[in-house]
């Protein structure tokens, strides 16, 4: 008994040392990376507009991709999916579904879509929004609009929730490197100012009344590389800013397929997982207006773009130098509340039912099509005056990704960079629901306008929406502490110079 009672008492000071914040084990940092086929069937509709299309070849397969990070206490995952959006009520099913299987808590899931418009079936609006509305708006929404498809809708439930539970089995211990690459060759702001004072949205190459780009672009490849214990490359990570609108023909990721097999051709890996997560593109696309050519074929603009970009996303590798462990914490932030829409006025409204009911025919294509969306954004609001949003972040050592749901213009991605007090902020748009268009306060002042502040059943957020998903961002990004970067060893001390290369020179 004498000699079990010290054994006791030592056993009950080690546990105390710990609880008193003795030595504790080393943090082990883990990551796992998944992918799973999206590609919707030849004859499904076709996102991107605001009619009715329909795909009938096929290029290149859309996927949902996803990486798992855990330190032993919190998991975090990112998910990139070839979607033009995805909705809020998508996500939270999502979510909660993921929670159950693998214990990931949903403010800890960040859900982006890359924004192709050669994706599969989504609609816009969230369930219940039509329920009420008459036949005339029901028809519109119906037979005049895009229209989610269900069976689509349960395979990207499916096929999201599987890919975040297999990364999340599959993680292993790894090590991280994050980096920023430049790509200003293949982006560009598509609005410019006009001699009226006024920015409009592709005005046209060679239209004598532009001024000068209304607003910059963001050329930051952010960059992650995770690697296992061995030296192999696990999967990376890449955000960029630039509408996924390379379209090649037919069904495809966009560009976002040429970055991934350029990334997997030069790590030799074909099938290595790249995980993109769309940067603020509101007004960032592929087309430059002030060009002096003729802009490259579908096919050519599909490699351009995405070669380019994986390619500057692969020397970013080269450089990075990789963490471990402690030095590589995880954490999340999320606030969620409510927007106020802007509202047509009664003119508006009535002027619209009389170009809807006169047909496209005689109100015209473009007045019909505006019309259509002015009673449906009418109807909206009857269904849901308020919109849910959620602004989150997460942080992956040194790295934080900031979200907002909405097409964001790209001025508000820089703003919040240049907020973050992390050394890397990534920006992702189109995340855990939809807002549709969210422009800055001065593309809806006076020297604004343009396609992208259009009043619509799908971008109607209060001007001050931006703003607040940045100044929110900010603020929770803020709240963490950032992971230190990870620098390569200290030169040795100086001993002598090259003798070979230290000496005047020999004339004769």
């Amino acid at each position: 008994m004498k000699k079990v009672l010290p054994l006791l008492i030592l056993c009950l000071l080690a546990l105390s040392a710990v609880s008193a914040g003795g030595p504790k084990p080393a943090s082990v940092f883990k990551a796992g990376f998944a992918e799973k086929d999206i590609t919707p069937d030849i004859g499904m509709e076709s996102p991107g507009n605001y009619g009715k299309s329909h795909h009938k070849s096929f290029h290149d397969p859309c996927k949902v991709r996803a990486v798992v990070f855990d330190d032993g206490q919190k998991p975090v995952a990112l998910v990139g999916i070839d979607l033009l959006f995805v909705t809020r009520h998508l996500v939270q099913e999502v979510r909660a579904e993921i929670q159950k299987r693998c214990g990931i808590r949903p403010e800890a899931v960040m859900i982006g879509a890359s924004h192709s418009h050669s994706s599969g079936p989504i609609g816009m609006g969230e369930p219940g929004d039509f329920d009420k509305a008459s036949p005339l708006v029901k028809d519109l929404v119906n037979n005049h609009s895009i229209v989610s498809n269900p069976g689509y809708t349960q395979l990207l439930k499916k096929q999201i929730v599987d890919a975040v539970v297999f990364a999340y089995e599959n993680r292993v211990d790894a090590k991280l490197a994050v980096g920023n690459g430049h790509e200003d060759k293949v982006s560009f702001n598509r609005r410019l100012r006009m001699k009226n004072g006024l920015s409009y949205s592709h005005p046209g190459a060679g239209n004598p009344d532009i001024v000068d780009y209304a607003g910059p672009i963001d050329p930051q490849v952010g960059t992650i590389g995770v690697w296992d214990l061995k030296g192999n490359l696990l999967g990376t990570v890449v955000n960029f800013s630039c509408h996924a609108t390379t379209s090649p023909g037919g069904i495809s990721a966009s560009w976002i397929g040429s970055m991934e097999r350029t990334i997997r051709g030069a790590t030799g890996n074909a099938a290595l997982p790249v995980v993109f997560m769309q940067g603020a593109c509101g007004d960032i696309t592929q087309v430059d207006n002030l060009t002096k050519f003729q802009n490259p074929a579908a096919e050519e603009w599909w490699d351009i773009v995405g070669g380019r970009v994986g390619a500057e996303a692969y020397k970013t590798l080269l450089l990075i130098r990789r963490g471990a462990g402690s030095e590589i914490p995880l954490d999340s932030r999320q606030k969620v509340w409510t927007v106020k829409r802007r509202i047509p006025t009664p003119e508006k409204v009535k002027n619209a039912l009389e170009l809807v009911k006169a047909g496209p025919e005689k109100s015209g294509t473009t007045e019909w099509t505006f019309a259509k969306e002015t009673l449906l954004l009418d109807a909206i609001i009857k269904a849901r005056p308020l919109v849910e949003v959620e602004v989150q972040t997460i942080q992956v050592g040194p790295v934080v990704f900031v979200s907002n749901p909405a097409e964001y213009f790209v001025q508000y991605g820089l703003d919040i960079k240049a907020g973050s007090k992390f050394p890397f902020t990534f920006v992702v748009e189109l995340a855990n629901g939809i807002t549709g268009y969210v422009p800055t306060e001065e593309a809806l002042g006076p020297n604004g306008g343009g396609y992208e502040t259009r009043l619509t059943s799908y971008s109607n957020l209060e001007v001050s929406a931006g703003r607040q998903f940045a100044d929110t961002g900010i603020e929770l990004a803020n709240q963490m502490t950032p992971g230190k970067v990870p620098l390569p060893p200290p030169a040795p001390p100086f001993k002598a110079p090259w003798a070979y290369g230290n000496l005047p020179p020999e004339l004769k």
